[in-house]
């Protein structure tokens, strides 16, 4: 039972940061949507972001899962495997982006906004900084130095939101009404009222710079040199999970991708179809309560299980991760589904964007069944086996293409938060029958769904409460108590063992 407090401890830390990381990030939101950008604005906002999700993937190309493989073998030197994982990553993430620069204009054409290339090259600079720091990232996480991991996420994300108030608000007040005169003159040579949307990428890149004072201490010792015979092998197990990346992120972006060219002319009557991905894109945030929750646990679980991989009982270990997991990620999707109305309120502050809040319950759910995936993918990664995650992840990427395909046009973007559902879903199945065959875990699977099912009948339940205001809040709240009480007892034997 120590070593799932360790891992709940520093998931915890790990979600406090990603938590108050978001936190700012979610103060960013109603800046955007104040009135400073249109929905087809955002809608471009949206789609280059979901290009550089994607595109993370390509930059980093597996190097951080083989970083944790090969660093923590007994028969490898850390600093040589480090060596070889940032030198490559530098090297290609330099070349990757000067060729997205090049070609901007085209890329730019390709997503709707001809002519608005300069939004693609800030986009190609970020691409590079967030691949370059990857690896120290990755190593102060091998060597839980989750503080240290914990003050450059937190300063990068005060920085942007410090930088997004200047561009959004100090600049137009001294440019236009006479705040602070005397800076005029200098504001007045780069701000330009009629770009804001640049100045959100160019914040996001400007406060990435802030990242490398904190990652000092994962520079000592770097040569920026290739051990060709250690590169092979770290590249051959690395490939794969490239593989697996590209499709992980067609089921995770596509839809954010492909809805404004699938969404039929006029499906929804008053806007475009950019504007509805505006829409869908503020909507989505939502789910970044799930995401919160799956990034921690990811953060810290990559290095726990290869650390605990070779423990006879690791397992079993395993089995009660996955169950906490699913018990805790439930108790989120009932509480956010509750509390959906004044949450929104917070986070979503114009009316026009609210719309899409339907997809919020699925959209939960799928992300929850994303994060018991990550449980389930541990098997492939310890036995050295990552091309079944290649296969995998590519299955459902041809059923995420497939869904949105036949939904977008039927249900718009609920069409979309449908097939991400039913992607996960398939992806659990396969990896479950699968890894029990190469890596079996002895997941208590009754238990698990008992706890999931158990939350989404509370959640309906919720539905047909009418109370409204501060009677409303108590009595659906009272049934995240219920759920808490429902666990308590069903674990308390487990949870009182001091083993």
């Amino acid at each position: 039972m120590s070593l799932i407090k360790k891992l709940a401890g520093q998931t915890a830390i790990y979600g406090l940061s990603t938590i108050l990381t978001r936190f700012m990030n979610f103060l960013l939101t109603p800046i955007h949507l104040s009135g400073a950008l249109s929905l087809h604005q955002y809608g471009i906002v949206t789609s280059m972001y979901a290009f550089i999700a994607f595109l993370n993937v390509m930059y980093t190309y597996g190097m951080e899962t083989a970083y944790f493989r090969f660093a923590t073998k007994q028969d490898q030197n850390g600093n040589k495997v480090y060596n070889n994982a940032i030198t490559s990553i530098v090297f290609t993430s330099l070349l990757f982006s000067l060729l997205i620069y090049i070609f901007s204009e085209n890329i730019a054409a390709t997503f709707g906004f001809a002519g608005d290339g300069k939004i693609v090259q800030w986009v190609s600079l970020i691409l590079a900084t967030d691949a370059i720091v990857a690896i120290p990232f990755a190593r102060l996480r091998l060597l839980n130095r989750v503080y240290l991991f914990t003050g450059a996420k937190l300063s990068n994300v005060l920085l942007n939101y410090l930088l997004t108030v200047f561009f959004f608000y100090i600049c137009p007040l001294i440019v236009n009404d006479g705040f602070l005169p005397h800076l005029k003159p200098f504001v007045s040579s780069f701000y330009d009222p009629s770009q804001m949307i640049i100045y959100i990428f160019i914040a996001n890149l400007l406060s990435n710079i802030v990242y490398f004072p904190f990652l000092i201490p994962t520079f000592r010792g770097l040569n920026f040199k290739i051990d060709a015979g250690l590169f092979k092998q770290m590249f051959v197990y690395a490939f794969p999970i490239l593989l697996t990346g590209i499709p992980g992120m067609v089921n995770e972006m596509f839809s954010r991708i492909m809805l404004e060219k699938w969404l039929p002319d006029h499906f929804y009557p008053d806007k475009t179809s950019m504007e509805a991905l505006g829409v869908f894109g503020a909507c989505y945030k939502m789910g970044v309560f799930m995401t919160l929750a799956v990034q921690a646990f990811r953060f810290a679980s990559e290095p726990f299980f290869f650390s605990n991989a070779h423990d006879k009982n690791a397992p079993a270990l395993f089995a009660r991760v996955m169950k906490y997991f699913v018990i805790t990620t439930t108790l989120i999707f009932l509480f956010v589904n509750i509390n959906v109305g004044w949450l929104s309120a917070l986070l979503i502050p114009q009316e026009g964007f609210k719309e899409g809040l339907n997809i919020v319950p699925v959209l939960l759910m799928s992300g929850l069944f994303f994060g018991i995936y990550i449980n389930l993918s541990v098997w492939y990664k310890l036995t050295d086996r990552t091309y079944w995650g290649t296969y995998i992840t590519l299955g459902g990427a041809f059923i995420t293409i497939a869904l949105n395909y036949i939904l977008i046009p039927i249900y718009g973007y609920q069409g979309s938060v449908w097939a991400t559902f039913f992607t996960y879903l398939s992806m659990i199945i396969v990896s479950y029958f699968v890894g029990q065959h190469y890596f079996p875990v002895p997941y208590r699977i009754l238990p698990i769904l008992g706890y999931l099912v158990f939350g989404i009948i509370l959640f309906y339940g919720s539905i047909y409460i009418e109370a409204q205001g501060i009677n409303g809040f108590l009595i659906n709240n009272s049934l995240v108590l219920v759920y808490l009480c429902v666990v308590i007892l069903m674990e308390k034997r487990v949870m009182l063992k001091n083993v």
